[in-house]
């Protein structure tokens, strides 16, 4: 796990404000918002990441049979709160072997998503170019009690892994899954809850923490 605050976008060194600027900056990046360490799965981190969310906080639910909840990242810092929100989950693939999947919220511009899924820019760029969508998503929480559906769309990033983008509740939604062929639990619909819900009383079951988190 990482000890310090780093760039989302290139998870490299980043220098706290200053004397001469009030921003955040990375050297290859410029002004940006800080990574901060991630936090282990458990109660304890998840409450860490609600205190400071303004940004959905997504988790699959009910979760894939025999899936847990393996760790927690947030972009941002006490004055702006946690722009940026990633929930791992882990468990068996449908194909082969164990499998991993982060799901990142994040307002445009944050860059976490867009690192995890191997681009180069902050955002997820040409992706909507009007072609229809790979799959879809179902999702409920504070805005959007009934639930409704996102369409996602695959991106082209790092060959070992898959990744999807979409839009909810006015930010970007990304699944980033490892390795590339747990892409496939995407086209079984999964139902995703926002965690900052009030009054939800879910029991998340817990693993050991993810790598995949730490990307």
């Amino acid at each position: 796990m990482r000890a310090e605050p780093t760039c989302p976008r290139c998870a490299g060194p980043v220098h706290a404000p200053g004397l001469w600027s009030s921003d955040w900056a990375c050297g290859v990046h410029g002004a940006v918002l800080p990574r901060q360490p991630s936090k282990r799965p458990g109660p304890d981190g998840l409450a860490a990441v609600l205190r400071d969310a303004r940004v959905p906080v997504w988790t699959p639910w009910p979760l894939p049979l025999g899936w847990l909840v393996t760790g927690f990242a947030t972009v941002g810092d006490d004055r702006s709160g946690a722009r940026g929100t990633a929930v791992a989950v882990s468990g068996p693939g449908l194909l082969s072997g164990p499998a991993d999947m982060v799901l990142v919220a994040e307002e445009p511009g944050v860059g976490l998503g867009a690192h995890y899924a191997g681009l180069d820019g902050a955002d997820p760029g040409e992706v909507f170019d009007g072609s229809p969508p790979h799959v879809k998503l179902d999702v409920s929480g504070p805005a959007a009690t009934c639930g409704h559906s996102v369409p996602m769309w695959a991106v082209d990033g790092k060959p070992d892994r898959a990744a999807y983008v979409g839009e909810a509740m006015g930010n970007w939604l990304w699944a980033v899954l490892w390795p590339a062929d747990a892409g496939v639990l995407m086209l079984e619909r999964q139902n995703l809850l926002d965690l900052r819900e009030p009054g939800m009383d879910i029991d998340l079951p817990y693993g050991a923490y993810s790598p995949c988190i730490d990307e």
